[in-house]
């Protein structure tokens, strides 16, 4: 997973001397490209793709040796961090709920693709999602990639700072005393980057004082599957917990 060219990040910056218990390492964009530019291949200089480690599988060997992980703080910069970055999706063991949906009629687009945008819009069309949270007054309010204010968390006891970080919410709804924001994929996943449920989260908190609800979502074959999280301290990068998980099977 792009060992060699980190390899060549952590010699160039001596990064691996680093006092990760004291502080994150900041890195920036123009740093990575400069510590990579006698690679060959796209995949070991862009930046973009070194920087995506969506899963703990991702990361490159001297991250998992060290615990590490990366995390966005700037347009351009990023913190390397110290702990455990990643939550696991835990295996719905409980027996598929046979759900039928509240439209009275086929949708014939909703068959057309395989992506998850289409199955999670499949589940929001069924009245799922509102069942699922128990909250018929969820309308479809957010979508697609937005600029976070400031904010501060905490990974342990390292401060980190946000400073305007593009973040991608996959579908929000809010509701009269709820926003909830989902993250959708289309296929089995074992861990998943708290970042993408937790900076989605730290951003609309800001904006709304409702409860703010982040949500996993998959298909896996005929199944839509949610899990519901929560953050027990909103400045806290590790609190989150999950709250509850449920496996559907959609019918008319």
């Amino acid at each position: 997973m792009n060992n060699k060219p980190w390899k060549a990040i952590f010699d160039k910056y001596k990064i691996a001397k680093h006092d990760f218990n004291k502080e994150p390492f900041i890195i920036t964009a123009e740093q990575i490209k400069t510590a990579t530019s006698q690679f060959k291949t796209t995949n070991e200089r862009e930046v973009r793709i070194l920087c995506k480690q969506d899963c703990r599988e991702d990361r490159p060997d001297i991250f998992i040796e060290n615990k590490l992980f990366l995390l966005p703080v700037k347009n351009g910069i990023y913190v390397i961090v110290k702990g455990d970055g990643y939550i696991d999706i835990p295996e719905i063991k409980e027996t598929t709920i046979i759900y039928k949906s509240k439209l009275d009629f086929d949708l014939d687009t909703s068959k057309v693709g395989n992506s998850e945008m289409q199955h999670l819009d499949f589940a929001y069309a069924s009245s799922l999602v509102r069942t699922f949270l128990e909250d018929n007054t969820l309308v479809l309010t957010i979508r697609g990639r937005k600029y976070t204010p400031r904010f501060l968390f905490f990974v342990g006891k390292q401060k980190i700072e946000v400073t305007s970080v593009q973040t991608e919410v996959d579908a929000g709804y809010e509701g009269k005393n709820k926003v909830a924001l989902i993250e959708a994929k289309n296929a089995k996943t074992n861990n998943v980057i708290i970042r993408q449920l937790f900076y989605p989260f730290k951003q609309w908190s800001y904006h709304t004082k409702k409860e703010v609800v982040p949500l996993f979502f998959e298909k896996q074959s005929d199944n839509y599957l949610f899990w519901q999280f929560e953050f027990k301290n909103k400045d806290d990068y590790n609190s989150i917990k999950l709250v509850k998980s449920c496996k559907y099977e959609i019918t008319l």
